[in-house]
């Protein structure tokens, strides 16, 4: 496998998507997948603005890794509206064990690519990445 130890190319689309969602909140959210036989990370899939968190963790596939970008919308205590640019490592437990791998050796250098993620989650099931758990952690 070329350049495991460095994870997977980074498709430019990858970056101009995510900028978007930052600077010009194009989307709701991105899920990205490696794609193995070009050995770097596409854009699998974006959210329109006006969709949810259930729509987002739907797109997650229940049974491969995905790496994904969520722009979580809340309301401080001091009643000011603010987002958060949540990272989120897909990794369930019914995947199979070399794209486990796969997806945590090119994690840290395909996070590097992403400029202004502010949490970053890690899941192997839906409950870790509950919309409870990305409240709690957007505070």
């Amino acid at each position: 496998m070329a350049n495991a130890a460095s994870g997977m190319a980074v498709n430019d689309d990858c970056k101009l998507k995510f900028l978007e969602l930052k600077a010009k909140r194009t989307y709701r959210f991105i899920v990205f997948k490696i794609d193995e036989k070009l050995k770097q990370v596409v854009v699998e899939k974006v959210g329109e603005p006006t969709l949810g968190y259930d729509d987002f963790s739907a797109s997650l596939p229940t049974n491969e890794c995905r790496y994904a970008v969520f722009d979580f919308d809340f309301v401080t205590e001091e009643n000011c509206q603010k987002s958060k640019i949540f990272f989120i490592a897909w990794s369930p437990d019914t995947s199979r064990v070399r794209s486990k791998m796969l997806y945590a050796s090119s994690k840290d250098r395909f996070k590097r690519e992403l400029d202004g993620i502010q949490v970053e989650l890690q899941a192997t099931d839906p409950t870790e990445m509950g919309l409870d758990v990305i409240r709690g952690r957007a505070n």
